[in-house]
C-alpha cells in the first residue's frame, strides 16, 4: 500500500487538518474555568498536598539472580559483536568436542616403538593398472618391473582387468594380452602369481550400477571368475564398492566364489572397507550420510572367513596429519587381526599415490606413516602373525620415494 494514500498536500492526516477550526473556544473555556478554581482556593485556604504512600522495600520485586540476562538492543554494534563472536566461540568448541578427542586418541595411538621383526613376510602384493593387459605394455615394461621388485616382500600381482559389467559379466575384449602378461611375470618372476583385479560399481548409493541381489547377476559374476582363470589367472581379487556392512548378498557371492576358485585351485581375495573406528558408526554415517563408509568389525570377520586374502583399503581417511593418520592406521589394523582367522592372509593397504583433497590428505597419508602404523598395530596385537603383510595401490601412480619407504621401513 502507498503510504501517501489519505494525506492531503501538506503531509498532514485529513482529521489533522480539520482539528485546528475548534481550537480558539476550548482555549478560551480552559482559561475561566481555570480563574474560578483560583479564587476558591483564596477563599478556603491553601490546600495542605496530600502525602505519597512509601514503598515498602520487601514489597518491591525482587531481581532473579539466575534470571537469563536480556540483550541490550541499545548496546553499540561493537560490544554485540564481541558477545555473538564469544557464544560462537563456544558453540564451535562445542560441536568439535568430540573429533578432537578422537583426533587426541589417535595421535596418541601413533606413539611408541614397533616391535623387533615387525617386516615383511614376504605375503605382499601391488595393486597394477589396466595397460598391463590391454596392449599399452611391453616386454620392456615388464623387465623394468621385475627389477623393481626384486628384493621385495611382494608375491601377489592384483592386475586390473575389468570392470564387469553391471549385470555381471566381462568381455572378454577388455583384457586381450592377459596370457601374456601372465607367461612374463612367470618367466622374469618366478613364485609371483597374477590375480584378475575384477570389480564394479555397485548399485546401492545410485540408480545404476550392479545389483547383488539379483541371482543371475551374482551367477554371471561366478562365470567371469570360471572364464579368467581359463585364461591363466592364478586367482581373482574382488573390488566392489561402496558395499554396505552386512550385504548379506554379498557373502553368498563369496561363498559361490570360493567353490569356484577352490575347485581349480585358485585365490581368492577381496579389496575390503575400512572397519568401524568406533562402534556402529557405519550406522550413524549412514543415517547422516547415504555413505556408511566403514564395515562393522564382525561383518569384516565374516568376509575375512570366506576369502584366501583380504586387504584393506586403508586410505582415503579423511585424517588431516602424518600422526593422525598413521595412528588411524594403527588402529585399523588391530581391529582386522582380531576378527581374521590365521588361515586367511591380512594385507593393509599403502597408499602408493598422492592426491589432496577432503578425503584424502597428500601430506597426511604417506607411505612411512602408513608402515609404522601398520607395525605398531600389528605389534600391539599379534606380532608373530605370519598370514600378514601389505598391499600397494598402485603401480602407475607410485613415486621412488614411496617405493624407498616401502623398502627401507617394511621390508629392511
Amino acid at each position: 500500500m502507498d503510504r501517501t494514500e489519505g494525506t492531503t498536500q501538506n503531509g498532514n492526516h485529513p482529521a489533522e487538518a480539520n482539528a485546528g477550526a475548534d481550537v480558539q473556544p476550548l482555549a478560551q473555556a480552559q482559561t475561566e474555568a481555570e480563574a474560578e478554581g483560583q479564587t476558591e482556593a483564596e477563599a478556603e485556604g491553601q490546600a495542605e498536598p496530600e502525602a505519597l504512600p512509601q514503598a515498602d522495600p520487601e514489597s518491591q520485586p525482587q531481581a532473579d539472580p539466575e534470571a537469563q540476562p536480556q540483550a541490550d538492543p541499545g548496546a553499540p554494534p561493537r560490544r554485540r559483536r564481541r558477545r555473538w563472536l564469544r557464544r560462537a566461540a563456544l558453540a564451535l568448541i562445542i560441536a568439535l568436542l568430540p573429533l578432537l578427542t578422537a583426533e587426541t586418541a589417535l595421535y596418541i595411538n601413533y606413539t611408541g616403538d614397533p616391535a623387533p621383526g615387525t617386516h615383511t613376510r614376504n605375503r605382499d602384493a601391488l595393486w597394477l593398472g589396466h595397460a598391463w593387459v590391454d596392449g599399452r605394455k611391453k616386454d620392456a615394461d615388464v623387465t623394468a618391473l621385475a627389477r623393481r621388485l626384486q628384493g621385495t616382500g611382494i608375491r601377489d600381482l592384483y592386475v586390473h582387468s575389468g570392470p564387469l559389467e553391471h549385470d555381471g559379466t566381462l568381455p572378454k575384449s577388455v583384457y586381450p594380452r592377459a596370457r601374456w602378461f601372465i607367461d612374463a611375470v612367470h618367466e622374469k618372476l618366478p613364485g609371483v602369481r597374477v590375480q584378475a583385479f575384477l570389480g564394479d560399481v555397485l548399485a546401492t548409493e545410485g540408480p545404476d550400477g550392479m545389483r547383488l541381489d539379483n541371482a543371475d547377476t551374482r551367477a554371471a559374476v561366478v562365470r567371469s571368475a570360471r572364464q579368467v582363470l581359463d585364461t591363466g589367472y592364478e586367482g581373482i581379487h574382488l573390488d566392489l564398492e561402496p558395499l554396505h556392512s552386512g550385504d548379506r548378498n554379498y557373502l553368498t557371492l563369496l561363498d559361490a566364489l570360493r567353490r569356484e576358485t577352490r575347485s581349480r585351485d585358485a585365490l581368492l581375495s577381496v579389496a575390503s572397507h575400512q572397519i568401524d573406528p568406533l562402534p556402529a558408526l557405519h550406522s550413524v554415517a549412514g543415517t547422516f550420510t547415504d555413505h556408511p563408509k566403514w564395515w562393522s568389525q564382525e561383518f569384516f570377520g565374516q568376509v575375512a572367513r570366506r576369502v584366501d586374502q583380504i586387504a584393506v583399503m586403508s586410505y582415503d581417511t579423511a585424517q588431516p596429519l602424518e600422526s593422525t593418520y598413521g595412528g588411524y592406521v594403527a588402529q585399523q589394523t588391530s581391529l582386522a587381526l582380531e576378527v581374521t582367522p590365521s588361515s586367511t592372509d591380512l594385507l593393509m593397504g599403502l597408499p602408493f599415490y598422492w592426491e589432496s583433497n577432503f578425503d584424502h590428505w597428500g601430506h597426511a597419508e604417506t607411505v612411512p606413516a602408513a608402515v609404522r602404523g601398520v607395525r605398531l598395530g600389528l605389534s600391539r596385537t599379534d606380532a608373530d602373525r605370519a598370514r600378514f603383510g601389505v598391499a600397494l595401490y598402485i603401480d602407475f601412480a607410485a613415486t621412488d620415494a614411496d617405493w624407498r619407504a616401502y623398502k627401507e621401513d617394511w621390508v629392511r
